[in-house]
């Protein structure tokens, strides 16, 4: 299997909604994203299945390790090797994919947070880092892409939190800043228990909020010479969206059961992006 095979066969086992985004490109703008998804789908099962704290930050720590070897030429993983040929072309940042391990370390020994800044730092980490070095292997010509590039992967990654709330619960994670719980009176121990009542819903529909503002932030930022090739970040921003207007409609929908879109609803807001001039 060559490195280039093993990243579709680990991006393909995710079963995620970037395959949708990634669809219309061409081969190798298609074959450098899937090698940087490879990487995140890496690095993130790494926290998804700790079972040892100290055995999955040293297994982190591997992979910073493995970012450095991208540099020098000397990478041992077939991800890291498949990405590699990547970095030139695209003019790949070293910071950024450091950025994203800290932000999974982050994930491994913080699982709340106080404010909504301190959860942006989290997202930027863990989410705008991947947005950018994205919007590097799509192409741009005006800097403002890159703000659109940052802002795009903290709306992304609020409206995950927001799907994901029952299953971080069980995993002992709480995303939503004691700030935002603060504000309609529920403890952190009392949130599964307030599911169904006002308070509930208004987390939600703030979290909502927040989460749109950013993602219309982003569109406003992307300079329009740039949206051509920016389209595959715009379909993922698209898919996402639709689905925090499900969150919204259904507050406690999202907690009973986790939202999602059918296969052929991502299919088809991916061609109809796509085919827009």
């Amino acid at each position: 299997m060559t490195p280039q095979e093993y990243c579709s066969k680990k991006t393909a086992q995710s079963g995620s909604s970037f395959y949708y985004s990634f669809l219309f490109l061409e081969k190798k703008k298609r074959e450098a994203i899937t090698a940087l998804y490879a990487f995140c789908r890496e690095v993130d099962d790494i926290v998804d299945d700790a079972s040892d704290e100290h055995v999955a930050r040293s297994k982190l720590n591997w992979w910073g390790q493995e970012i450095e070897k991208m540099w020098s030429g000397t990478p041992q993983h077939p991800v890291t090797i498949a990405i590699q040929q990547f970095i030139e072309p695209y003019k790949l940042e070293q910071k950024y994919f450091k950025l994203i391990i800290d932000g999974m370390m982050m994930d491994l020994e913080q699982h709340n947070y106080e404010t909504m800044d301190q959860l942006k730092e989290y997202c930027y980490r863990s989410a705008s880092a991947v947005g950018i070095l994205s919007a590097s292997i799509f192409g741009y010509t005006h800097p403002t892409t890159l703000i659109y590039a940052e802002q795009l992967g903290l709306a992304l990654q609020l409206t995950n939190i927001l799907r994901d709330i029952k299953e971080d619960l069980a995993r002992g994670r709480i995303y939503i800043p004691l700030e935002e719980l603060d504000k309609v009176n529920i403890k952190r121990a009392n949130l599964s228990h307030s599911v169904g009542e006002k308070s509930f819903d208004t987390l939600i529909d703030n979290q909502v909020a927040i989460a749109q503002k950013l993602f219309d932030s982003a569109e406003r930022n992307l300079h329009i010479d740039d949206r051509q090739s920016q389209k595959a970040g715009l379909i993922m921003g698209a898919i996402y969206r639709k689905l925090l207007n499900r969150i919204a409609s259904k507050p406690a929908g999202s907690f009973t059961k986790r939202q999602t879109l059918t296969p052929i609803h991502k299919l088809w807001i991916a061609w109809r992006i796509w085919s827009k001039p």
